[in-house]
């Protein structure tokens, strides 16, 4: 089953399509249903079908398509391997939202813009994580023009924020403490 391997090691699922979207069928289908998308997939994405059509060359697009759906199959057709495909899946998910690292207020650079206040922390691509007073206004939390910002909420309880890099996927949690 080197197929199933292949397809799991160094996939990155956040910008490859999922195993059920080649095959146009939820995660939870049963097996009858990724059965039958799987015929219907296939007729459609078969190379022999594109030879009729008046080139007769197949694209390797084409041939990539029916190979997608071909290794799709293979892995969603057994139980073990779908059930180890969910799992690395949703692991992957959540993975997305890893944080880079925690940064405070202090660590921040003010800068004020005529409409806003905005917050930046370098980032290691040279791009920059920010959030503005009015991103930060929207969860309950004021900035002033000096960067020193007050919880509106009577919690006492730190508040954190994750900020997403301008370039790259790197993520930042921005700790806020309240300020008395």
């Amino acid at each position: 089953m080197d197929s199933y391997s292949d397809m799991l090691q160094g996939s990155n699922f956040s910008t490859q399509e999922t195993l059920y979207e080649i095959l146009s069928v939820g995660e939870h289908s049963t097996f009858d249903e990724i059965r039958a998308a799987y015929k219907s997939a296939a007729l459609n994405t078969h190379p022999d079908k594109a030879q009729m059509a008046p080139n007769p060359l197949v694209s390797s697009s084409e041939q990539n398509e029916f190979l997608s759906v071909q290794k799709a199959w293979e892995i969603l057709r057994y139980p073990k391997s779908r059930a180890e495909y969910d799992r690395q899946l949703q692991s992957s998910r959540q993975n997305l939202l890893v944080v880079a690292s925690e940064i405070e207020i202090d660590d921040m650079t003010v800068e004020t813009t005529a409409d806003a206040v905005e917050l930046l922390y370098p980032c290691r691509c040279g791009d920059y994580f920010s959030i503005t007073s009015h991103e930060l206004g929207k969860i309950g939390i004021s900035v002033r023009e000096d960067g020193e910002m007050e919880l509106q909420t009577s919690d006492s309880v730190p508040a954190s924020v994750v900020l997403g890099c301008g370039s790259c996927s790197l993520k930042a949690r921005l700790v806020i403490n309240k300020t008395s």
